[in-house]
């Protein structure tokens, strides 16, 4: 039963891997990068907006931290 379960765990674990990309250049001759597709995503708008909202959150809590230490002396 054992020697089953790793064989089929075996089995289906090479089924998962991932494939790699596509060489970027396809050899047609023409300027480099032309008609490739982009590789990776773009996460130039998504890293700012999470860096402003991250800021504003700690900036929240410090404001909160040093109100409350006003408050008690």
């Amino acid at each position: 039963m054992r020697n089953l379960f790793i064989s089929i765990l075996l089995i289906f674990s090479s089924m998962l891997m991932a494939q790699l990309p596509p060489h970027p250049g396809d050899g047609s001759g023409g300027a480099p990068g032309a008609g490739d597709p982009p590789v990776g995503a773009p996460i130039e708008g998504g890293v700012l907006i999470m860096l402003v909202l991250s800021i504003g959150y700690g900036s929240k809590k410090v404001y909160n931290i040093r109100k409350e230490t006003k408050k008690d002396t």
